[in-house]
């Protein structure tokens, strides 16, 4: 893969993707990702951001499908992947970054996943993506009081869904996406990627970063789903929040300019922005 970036200015402002691994490191090191979502006719939401967890570093990812009375898919083509049923799958206790939201779907099966896995858990970082955002934006001001304060959150919308949780337009979104993205972080007292042409990311103390790279490349289904399972992964690998996030979305947007000078610009799928993000990160340890 020809090289398109500075690795010297990447390693000063993401200095925890360019860590080398340990000779002495094992598949524990690197920390587990728990996938919840994948409906009914949305499988492959959960698909992609598995693929894509994987491929960034994690040591192992689990894939829980919101399925509970058909047989689950069977992933050939990736059997690394753990399978299992999402009720089953948010018992264990051994997940080190949680992903839901990716085809979750809005029913009352869906709200039931959310709750549990917000009001449960105090201490592995969660991201929120798609279905699991449009729910929370139906959570009133006093339950959103109620989530747990020392839980890592970061919720990854676009512009529509960013609309829904603050409740205005979308227009009212892109006029100004860095206070929007402030609003939305202050408002749930997390984290937020603000998605679109120079994503935002910010943090409810005032944080504000403003992404340089990616173009309409990534503009393809399966995009967010994902980045989703990349920052999930960068979490889990227990990279500091910000250059996680932060990183993350570079990881992400670098990969469909690479795509672009590849001459992929029109028609790159989903699937092809994972085996460049694992290229990029290894170029970056090199």
């Amino acid at each position: 893969m020809q090289q398109m970036f500075d690795i010297d200015e990447i390693k000063q402002r993401f200095p925890c993707l360019c860590n080398k691994r340990n000779s002495n490191s094992h598949k524990g090191t690197f920390g587990t990702v728990g996938i919840v979502g994948g409906s009914v006719g949305m499988t492959g939401a959960v698909v992609l951001a598995s693929i894509a967890a994987l491929k960034t570093g994690c040591g192992k990812v689990f894939a829980g499908f919101s399925q509970n009375d058909i047989p689950l898919p069977y992933l050939p083509e990736q059997p690394e992947i753990m399978l299992n049923t999402a009720d089953d799958l948010i018992k264990r206790k051994d997940i080190t970054a949680w992903v839901v939201g990716c085809g979750l779907g809005q029913n009352f099966n869906a709200i039931k996943l959310l709750d549990k896995i917000l009001l449960s858990n105090k201490f592995s970082p969660i991201l929120l993506d798609a279905d699991a955002l449009n729910l929370l934006a139906q959570l009133s001001s006093e339950n959103i009081e109620t989530l747990p304060e020392k839980t890592i959150r970061i919720l990854t919308p676009h512009p529509l869904e960013a609309a829904r949780l603050l409740n205005c337009s979308v227009d009212n979104i892109q006029k100004n996406r860095s206070q929007s993205a402030l609003k939305i972080a202050q408002r749930y007292k997390s984290w937020v990627v603000l998605k679109g042409e120079n994503s935002v990311i910010a943090h409810f103390d005032g944080t504000v970063i403003i992404n340089d790279s990616g173009n309409p490349t990534l503009a393809t289904a399966g995009s967010g789903d994902v980045l989703s399972g990349i920052i999930g992964s960068l979490l889990a690998q227990n990279i500091i929040t910000k250059q996680a996030i932060a990183g993350g979305v570079w990881l992400h947007g670098k990969a469909g300019e690479i795509l672009a000078h590849k001459g992929l610009s029109i028609g790159a799928t989903a699937s092809e922005i994972i085996d460049i993000v694992r290229d990029i990160r290894h170029q970056l340890t090199m």
